[in-house]
């Protein structure tokens, strides 16, 4: 099963009823893990700071790093999509840069960014090694990378590909959003850090707080459309957790010269 990138070209990033509300109601979670690993683990001030979102999509992490005086830059292959994310920052009144590019080939001279993270995203690429290498390249010496992405597991393929996209009966996202051959487990993300010159310090897990059950109705009233896509995403109530099986994240850091 193939990828549909090409879904990013049609549907909103910014209408609750549409699939994407599901990832904006998960972003606070996402955003709230990377806000304090910058200022609790690095103590690092993030106002200023020259910071590459690789893979934007419609914008939902840039504004949030916007908002707490980033320098931000986000990079995606799909146009419509940062047509999106540029009329939404415009109307929040965010000083955000877009530009088209795809991962594997960013338009950057080396050492351009105090911070890059990649979120939902490496396991759309068709160069993870290239990717990686990239974000190491336009990154500083000494400078941080932060990531997420989908563990390729048992359990990713249950929850992300057969209930997520597969079964109508509770399926909330597009048909081949994602293929499971294209996850990474994390070892091998590790290994393509060390050999780009990336040390990893953390790595931690992200889960709903509800209850299996709970979150299985939610997703039947979401396929009946009961409830709005985004609803069903803040139902999850995503946070931080030990279990990386399903989602991952965490940071890493470039070597010095």
């Amino acid at each position: 099963m193939a990828v549909d990138n090409d879904v990013y070209d049609k549907l909103s990033w910014w209408d609750d009823n549409q699939p994407f509300a599901t990832l904006e109601a998960f972003t606070p979670a996402r955003f709230d893990y990377f806000h304090d690993v910058l200022t609790t683990r690095l103590r690092l001030d993030p106002a200023g700071l020259r910071v590459l979102d690789i893979g934007c999509g419609g914008g939902l992490l840039a504004e949030r790093f916007s908002r707490i005086g980033a320098r931000v830059t986000g990079v995606d292959p799909s146009g419509p999509s940062l047509e999106s994310a540029r009329e939404h920052a415009r109307g929040e009144g965010l000083d955000i840069v877009y530009r088209q590019a795809f991962a594997e080939e960013l338009p950057f001279e080396d050492g351009s960014f105090d911070l890059v993270y990649c979120c939902d995203t490496l396991e759309h690429v068709t160069s993870t090694d290239r990717a990686v290498a990239e974000a190491v390249r336009v990154l500083k010496p000494d400078g941080h990378y932060l990531y997420d992405t989908i563990n390729r597991t048992f359990r990713s393929k249950l929850a992300m590909i057969k209930m997520a996209q597969d079964w109508k009966s509770v399926s909330f996202a597009p048909r081949n959003l994602h293929d499971w051959n294209s996850f990474i487990k994390p070892a091998e993300l590790y290994a393509l850090f060390s050999k780009h010159g990336l040390d990893n310090r953390e790595t931690i897990g992200f889960a709903s707080r509800r209850p299996q059950l709970e979150l299985l109705r939610d997703m039947r009233s979401r396929a009946r459309g009961e409830i709005t896509y985004g609803e069903l995403g803040r139902r999850f109530q995503l946070g931080v957790h030990k279990d990386t099986s399903v989602i991952y994240a965490g940071y890493a850091k470039k070597a010095a010269r």
